[in-house]
């Protein structure tokens, strides 16, 4: 069996290449080109939400299927934006919520949003590398986590930034080797032992994210011998996360339907 640094290695040392044969699949490129071909014509966050296909597209593209039920709630993240400091997607520790709301910057551009390279091209190529991601993740949920952290890593500015993403926190936690419980301590004290133990600056340089992943690939293998990994636990977590107990209540009014 090939290790999980290997596996990585494979796909993230030639990822054009990778990314190229991902975007080739019958059913990527389908769906790629049927979001490519209407959603210059959407004008409103109501048109988007009409067509189910462009807004499914776009949630699997920022990493956010699991959370497409619920449609009010990403309402409220397009709807107020990202300008504004205490617009919802800010208040959102997941900056997946944030990515999507610049992707199609309704609250921005009105009707032009859709217009903009980000909001086609831009998204497709987000399809593709999540795509990408989900595919390698099926094999080895190690080699998963080790792209999604490559992607993210520049992202990361606190001790916090781990903390409100489970997938970076897992391999922050593995890399470090602290136990799972380590999760369910205090948060402020996660974050001050994150921001001791790590040069998060790092983070911001390729070679030193690749020397990180080396040795999160190494000490996941030792974990994970045989793979045995629930591939979509860490995932599926990290959906919500970021979402304070205060927000959820304010927004449990809010119609799942979108309206």
């Amino acid at each position: 069996m090939t290790t999980t640094y290997a596996s990585y290695k494979l796909i993230s040392a030639d990822l054009p290449t990778s990314l190229k044969r991902v975007s080739e699949q019958p059913d990527v490129k389908r769906e790629t080109e049927y979001y490519l071909s209407r959603i210059g014509g959407i004008k409103s966050i109501d048109a988007f939400f009409a067509d189910d296909r462009l807004y499914n597209y776009v949630m699997k593209a920022h990493g956010l299927e699991d959370m497409a039920y619920a449609k009010a709630f990403m309402r409220k993240v397009l709807t107020e934006g990202v300008d504004d400091k205490d617009a919802f997607a800010n208040k959102l520790s997941d900056s997946r919520y944030k990515e999507l709301a610049e992707s199609l910057n309704f609250a921005r551009h009105g009707e032009l949003a859709t217009t903009f390279d980000r909001a086609q091209k831009g998204v497709a190529e987000k399809y593709a590398r999540e795509t990408l991601e989900v595919s390698a993740g099926e094999d080895n949920t190690g080699v998963r986590l080790a792209l999604y952290f490559e992607r993210m890593a520049s992202s990361i500015t606190s001790g916090y930034s781990i903390i409100a993403d489970d997938a970076l926190a897992q391999v922050v936690r593995t890399a470090l080797q602290l136990p799972a419980e380590f999760a369910a301590t205090d948060v402020d004290r996660q974050a001050a032992y994150y921001e001791n133990a790590l040069d998060l600056a790092d983070f911001k340089d390729p070679s030193k994210v690749g020397k990180f992943l080396e040795r999160f690939t190494s000490m996941w293998e030792l974990e994970n011998p045989s793979g045995s990994y629930d591939p979509l636990t860490v995932f599926r977590s990290s959906s919500v996360t970021g979402i304070s107990t205060d927000l959820l209540l304010s927004i449990n009014n809010l119609k799942l339907g979108g309206r």
